[in-house]
């Protein structure tokens, strides 16, 4: 039976609904063939395997690490309270289906805090220093997006106007390495001003790596099971993996831009080079999570407070204080620095974080700290990094790594052009993917025009509650 898209449409949205269905149990032999074989079982992997199953099309999933979620990933033995070790915040709440379901799934999602505080050395910004900060996000903003008209990229650093003053590297911690993984030097101004809104952020109570292990569900993903090869043309692919060979009418491969860049994954006949210097042009960026205990809240902040302070330097972070009411506080490290500090390792991390919370609130912090914890994204094998963002130059790759390869289908955040770098695009991605690697199988045909999405809106200047994290990264 081919579907038409108006009735895949209407079946994928049944689905969204329901349990997912099928799949083989743990442990049974890995499936030998499919209709579209998924590799990565992260947001967009598990957004297009539910596609896939919903237009009742065969699909195996298989995924490198021992979980689901991929960039997604919560952390409930750590502590007493869970915590997103990766993505943390999902966007537009209104047009959003991930909302829905996690809410359908039984989770918690609420909105994300408004109490936001900027310290100047041991005090909190009196108001008119934080109208001057907010007024400074604006001018920069502006010129970011009045960059982004001309005829060619310019680095986001080069745009900035000079007279910032004490605020200008708060705001380009705030706007790069904090929004994105990437100092402003290193981003295209092209790519940050295409970005869509990012505000009405909204989070889970059980965490983002929980919401997507739910979704993930009964499909049919075999764990700890990487691609070592693909072979490809364009009537079929095989995918070669320690648990043996799958054949498939057409794969979506939704691992990250790094790790198709690194080799990871043989390809026969290679990758096409425009894919693989697009995959380059959109590396990722480093953001890396500090957790530490502190019984009696010695920063003095109420629950789920987030404070940046006036900086000089990238030597900086962000803090999200009391989460969810518990005595859990993370401190939040990207960019250069970011990257600098993770390389050094979590003692490194964790000596960072009590040194930054002392500067700013006082030396109790550091004799009230019970236990530590740190990610480090950019030595995880399978993600190599937190999220793409565009260098100079290169926000047309996104563009074209959505191309088809044959009958390969890329999909994950770095290919979507306005919601990179989010747990929204990814899924997104993941949705398109399947929907073209159903046509390319003739499983669904066009009948006309389908209702068209919600409106995209380009990223504004910031309102005065800018300070809040934007980070997502997934693939």
């Amino acid at each position: 039976m081919t579907m038409t898209r108006r009735d895949f449409l209407s079946a994928s949205a049944g689905f969204a609904a329901l349990p997912a269905l099928g799949g083989p149990a743990r442990g049974a032999p890995l499936p030998r063939q499919a209709d579209v074989v998924v590799i990565g079982a992260g947001a967009a992997g598990i957004a297009a395997a539910r596609r896939i199953t919903a237009a009742n099309r065969k699909v195996i999933v298989i995924e490198a690490a021992a979980r689901s979620g991929g960039r997604c990933l919560t952390d409930s033995t750590t502590f007493d309270t869970p915590f997103d070790r990766g993505a943390r915040w999902l966007y537009n709440p209104d047009t959003n289906p991930m909302v829905k379901l996690a809410r359908d799934a039984g989770l918690d999602v609420t909105a994300a805090s408004r109490g936001q505080k900027i310290r100047v050395g041991r005090r909190n910004a009196r108001a008119g220093e934080t109208e001057e900060f907010l007024a400074v996000l604006v001018r920069a903003n502006r010129a970011i997006d009045d960059a982004s008209r001309g005829k060619a990229d310019v680095p986001c650093a080069a745009v900035l106007p000079k007279d910032l003053g004490v605020w200008a590297a708060t705001a380009e911690f705030v706007l790069g390495a904090n929004a994105t993984g990437k100092d402003l030097t290193d981003i295209s101004a092209i790519d940050k001003a295409h970005a869509q809104d990012r505000t009405d952020a909204i989070g889970c109570r059980q965490g983002l790596g929980t919401l997507m292990t739910r979704l993930a569900g009964d499909l049919p993903v075999s764990l700890s099971t990487p691609a070592s090869h693909i072979a490809w043309n364009g009537r079929e692919v095989t995918v070669d993996t320690p648990s043996g060979r799958i054949a498939a009418r057409a794969a979506i491969i939704t691992v990250s831009s790094n790790v198709l860049v690194a080799g990871n994954i043989k390809f026969t006949p290679d990758i096409p080079k425009r894919q693989l210097d697009a995959a380059s042009k959109l590396s990722l960026g480093s953001y890396d999570r500090i957790v530490l205990q502190l019984p009696g809240n010695p920063v003095g902040l109420a629950r789920d407070d987030v404070v940046i302070e006036q900086s000089n330097s990238t030597r900086t972070a962000m803090l999200f204080a009391n989460l969810g009411g518990s005595s859990l506080c993370l401190v939040d490290v990207a960019g250069s620095f970011g990257r600098d500090l993770s390389a050094q390792g979590e003692p490194a991390m964790a000596a960072f974080a009590v040194e930054w919370l002392t500067k700013l609130f006082g030396s109790d912090v550091a004799s009230a700290v019970r236990k530590t914890s740190a990610t480090r994204w950019n030595a995880a094998p399978f993600a190599l990094g937190a999220m793409s963002a565009a260098t100079p130059g290169g926000q047309p790759s996104r563009k074209i790594l959505t191309e088809p390869i044959g009958c390969m289908f890329l999909a994950g955040e770095a290919t979507h052009e306005t919601l990179w770098g989010t747990v929204d695009g990814a899924w997104e991605s993941g949705e398109r993917a399947a929907d073209a690697a159903l046509r390319k199988i003739g499983a669904i045909r066009d009948t006309g025009p389908v209702p068209a999405p919600a409106a995209k809106h380009r990223r504004r200047a910031p309102p005065a509650r800018a300070v809040r994290p934007m980070w997502s990264p997934i693939d």
